[in-house]
């Protein structure tokens, strides 16, 4: 289900980016950086949040993988 980003408090929002450029913790760049460059992906469109209801997990995919 998508989720729009725009619904969400800036301080729900920001927590949920913040985790989800945490998961791998492969990339050694700043948390930051990483959590503004996906709020800026969010506010142009290119990606979008969505949840699964039956992982009960929250993504965040390109809009082609979610269309």
């Amino acid at each position: 289900m998508r989720i729009p980003h725009t619904k969400l408090s800036r301080a729900t929002l920001h927590a949920i980016v913040q985790e989800f450029v945490t998961r791998d913790g492969t990339d050694y760049s700043s948390v930051e950086r990483r959590t503004e460059n996906v709020l800026r992906q969010l506010e142009a469109g290119r990606v979008a949040l969505h949840f699964d209801d039956q992982t009960e997990t929250c993504n965040i995919v390109t809009v082609e993988e979610g269309e």
